[in-house]
């Protein structure tokens, strides 16, 4: 690859860690939430959880460019308070990745909740144990072949995240310059066809290499659970 290439590629896997970074704890809690049947509002909540992928999402960049942007309520007081501006850098790239790929990581993880058997945790609650080790010492690690499936799934998603990064973050080359931006980008250019095929095949090639990943820890780490 070239080095435009290279720097395009490091762009897009740096974009994707800091999403996954972020947003992971979070989808553990929520999906951990949305497993218990008796949560309350667990509709309400459920919903507003998948609105991103209901969006459109140059609306969800549209949204968060009016939140987070340096007039937004959130945006102005990170300026003014620790002069932090996420609209239009490589984190506001981050932030909406991790608002798109949010969801389909709740849905991974919350089946792999779901798919553990509740009458541990229901003995574990007899033998007295606090709710904090039910979690950590049952749930989490029964859960952890989904988790982790889900977790490469949901990168290899984010590689490919591009409404809401162009609405929020913009096309600047170096900073939020993903695959699917350097695609578009390529795409406007005469001539420009056979760059964007070669960069739609580096996009393939690392989509493809983390769903086989995703499958094969999955299939590793029930192994060891089996054992």
């Amino acid at each position: 690859m070239s080095p435009v290439e290279m720097q395009i590629l490091a762009t897009s896997f740096a974009v994707a860690s800091r999403a996954l970074l972020w947003s992971l704890p979070f989808a553990i809690a929520m999906a951990f939430f949305l497993s218990r049947p008796q949560m309350p509002g667990r509709i309400i909540l459920d919903g507003l959880t998948h609105l991103p992928v209901i969006l459109p999402p140059v609306l969800v960049g549209l949204v968060l460019l009016i939140v987070f942007g340096r007039r937004g309520p959130v945006g102005g007081l990170l300026d003014q308070m620790f002069g932090i501006h996420l609209a239009f850098t490589t984190a506001g790239a981050a932030l909406a990745t991790a608002v798109m790929t949010f969801p389909l990581l709740v849905r991974s993880i919350r089946l792999a909740f779901e798919a553990t058997d509740a009458r541990l945790l229901e003995a574990a609650a007899v033998l007295r144990a606090g709710p904090w080790d039910r979690f950590l010492s049952i749930a989490l690690p029964l859960a952890g072949p989904g988790i982790l499936a889900g977790t490469v799934t949901a990168f290899a998603a984010a590689m490919g995240e591009f409404g809401a990064v162009i609405t929020f973050a913009a096309h600047i080359p170096g900073q939020t310059q993903t695959l699917p931006l350097a695609i578009y980008a390529v795409l406007q250019e005469p001539g420009g066809e056979a760059e964007a095929v070669r960069l739609a095949l580096i996009s393939f090639t690392v989509a493809m290499c983390g769903l086989v990943a995703a499958e094969f820890l999955q299939r590793r780490a029930r192994k060891r659970l089996a054992g």
